[in-house]
Order: structure tokens, then C-alpha cells, then sequence
């Protein structure tokens, strides 16, 4: 297992956050708190950049899941940006690409 770390960046249409490593039942948490501390307003992309996620257990999708349910709170929306094929995988098999904005990088929001 490697620790997570996540890193945050401003985007034309709203911040990126970039996470690195394990995304598991240890580390979660710390996506978690991370999402809810974010001010987001309406009409702002959160997008979560994935790219560097090593691996990613049921408490890792239920902490983007917690991100989504923050963005929408907040009139935003969510997208997950380079996701690995594993964790894609897993949210097809859940259904979850048809409630995420998948998108190929975290560049891409600002090409739309």
C-alpha cells in the first residue's frame, strides 16, 4: 500500500484536485475531508484527477461519491479526469460512469 497525497489547483472552471496513491479504507478519510473543505460555487467543474491513483477499494468510491454529493450540493458539478482502468472497471460494473463526468485528463474540462 502507498500513502495518499492529494494536491489542490485552480482551473479556469474550478479546482483540481490530484490524487496520488492508495485511495482505500485507510486513506479515504483524507479525500473526504479534503472534498468538504472545498468552497465550490454554482456552475464550477470540480474535477478529480485520478491519474496518479494506485488503487481503489469501496471506501475510495464511496469518497468520490461523498465529493459528488458536495459538488451538487453546492449548484457544481463532478468529473473524474484520467481514470485508471481498474477503477473504471468497477464503476461500470456499479454504474457509476453514468452519474460521473469521466474525462481523458484533467486538461480536458478546460478544452469544452
Amino acid at each position: 500500500m502507498s500513502p495518499v497525497k492529494i494536491t489542490t489547483r485552480e482551473a479556469p472552471a474550478g479546482p483540481v484536485l490530484s490524487i496520488f496513491g492508495d485511495l482505500d479504507y485507510a486513506t479515504a478519510g483524507r479525500l473526504r475531508e479534503r472534498v468538504t473543505t472545498l468552497t465550490l460555487r454554482p456552475g464550477q467543474l470540480l474535477v478529480l484527477d485520478l491519474a496518479g491513483m494506485e488503487f481503489c477499494d469501496s471506501s475510495g468510491i464511496t469518497a468520490l461519491i461523498v465529493a459528488r454529493n458536495h459538488a451538487r450540493a453546492a449548484r457544481a458539478d463532478v468529473a473524474l479526469a484520467a481514470v485508471p482502468d481498474h477503477t473504471l472497471r468497477v464503476l461500470r460494473m456499479v454504474g457509476l460512469d453514468q452519474v460521473f463526468g469521466l474525462l481523458p485528463d484533467s486538461d480536458a474540462a478546460s478544452r469544452h
